[in-house]
């Protein structure tokens, strides 16, 4: 398995028939959400001082052109502004999935467990470092639903590995899209952890390569609109989230470009 795809996850749909208490019409709904999710995927600490914020509007690169390869949408803010607030949305979403995982107290087997506490750190910490930097500008977190998934091990383990690995390849998507080298260097410090997440609930769930580095030796970048696209598809969100979708991802320009 080269790319993340649920499909192959679940392809006699045990995992989603197997949420405890939930109804058909939440199993049907959970099953379309997860397919398109993955279809859409296989489509394509603090921070260090004061930093002023004029530097997260702009967004310029070199010979004064403007960065728009595969942008968060405008509803997101301008400049650096967007690409954090992009961010802040995916750690909003990972941070209220595993905060409701830790308490229903459904996490039995020792090494997720392990694993869920980490992230419940990690994945906070990570919000309010955003929401820091961001200030006034930070978007308000959006309500969630996570379908009973949390309750259950066996789902939880498998959303777990595609909400990190949706995190490694939304980071990297937005590389291009950051004006300010330290915020750079906090999204790249921020993309390492949702790597090693990634490697460690992929370890869980089996030790074959496939799972852990499903995109191979290089990670793959995807867009903001592929990401969002993805994520509304779980039905996950339920209300808050900025409107609109973000444009057609362009791959970096070769360095005779730069």
């Amino acid at each position: 398995m080269d790319r993340l795809n649920l499909v192959e996850f679940d392809a006699d749909g045990a995992l989603q028939e197997a949420a405890a208490g939930a109804d058909a019409e939440v199993k049907r709904n959970t099953r379309l959400g997860f397919l398109r999710w993955a279809g859409a995927l296989a489509g394509g600490g603090t921070l260090a001082g004061a930093l002023a914020p004029d530097a997260l509007a702009a967004n310029t690169g070199g010979h004064g052109r403007r960065y728009v390869r595969g942008r968060p949408p405008a509803s997101y803010g301008t400049g650096d502004y967007g690409v954090l607030n992009f961010a802040l949305l995916l750690e909003y979403l990972e941070a209220a999935f595993y905060d409701e995982a830790k308490k229903t107290g459904a996490i039995t087997d020792p090494a997720t467990k392990a694993f869920l506490n980490l992230t419940v750190t990690d994945e906070n910490a990570h919000v309010r470092v955003l929401k820091s930097v961001l200030g006034s500008k930070a978007i308000k977190r959006p309500t969630f639903d996570f379908k009973g998934i949390p309750e259950d091990q066996s789902m939880f383990q498998q959303t777990a590995y595609i909400l990190e690995n949706t995190g490694v390849h939304a980071y990297i998507g937005q590389t291009r899209n950051i004006y300010s080298p330290a915020y750079l260097t906090v999204a790249a410090g921020i993309a390492t952890i949702e790597g090693r997440h990634a490697a460690i609930i992929g370890s869980i769930i089996s030790d074959t390569v496939g799972k852990l580095a499903p995109s191979g030796s290089i990670d793959t970048p995807l867009s903001a609109n592929q990401i969002i696209t993805a994520v509304q598809a779980t039905g996950f969100i339920t209300a808050g989230a900025p409107k609109g979708t973000g444009g057609k991802y362009v791959p970096p320009p070769t360095p005779e470009d730069t």
